[in-house]
């Protein structure tokens, strides 16, 4: 798949899935396994999703942070890689890392480098402002 083809699928998947619109979608451009490594310092995890359990992952965001706005920040693509750094803007109506909900604005920030194989999203690298997120669900 060439760099604009990988790019303009994973444009749709935050527009259609990860936007939380049609979770249920994930399948239209996820592999049915999906490496997803959780680039974290003092934990870095990998983990392997389906597209079902990815979707669940988007309603389980939805439940935390009600039906949150998703901006693109930044997108760029080299390759069968695609990077996309984005702003997530919610409410806090759900448990969130063990915080009770608060009903406060909530943002966060996030990137992730998503490889791109026969037209499927195969393995992604994410990234998110833990401390950024700790500190909003802690604040009086």
């Amino acid at each position: 798949m060439s760099t604009p083809a990988s790019e303009a699928l994973v444009r749709e998947f935050f527009a259609v899935v990860r936007s939380g619109t049609a979770p249920h979608r994930a399948g239209d451009f996820m592999a049915p396994r999906v490496r997803a490594h959780q680039v974290q310092a003092e934990a870095p995890t990998t983990v392997e999703r389906t597209p079902e359990q990815y979707a669940e992952h988007v309603e389980e965001m939805i439940a935390a942070y009600g039906p949150f706005r998703l901006t693109i920040d930044e997108v760029l693509a080299a390759g069968d890689k695609v990077y996309v750094r984005w702003t997530q803007e919610g409410n806090h109506v759900g448990e969130i890392d063990g915080h009770a909900p608060t009903g406060r604005p909530v943002v966060q920030v996030a990137s992730c480098v998503y490889r791109v194989e026969d037209g499927r999203i195969v393995e992604y690298w994410m990234q998110i402002d833990r401390a950024g997120l700790a500190v909003q669900l802690t604040a009086t």
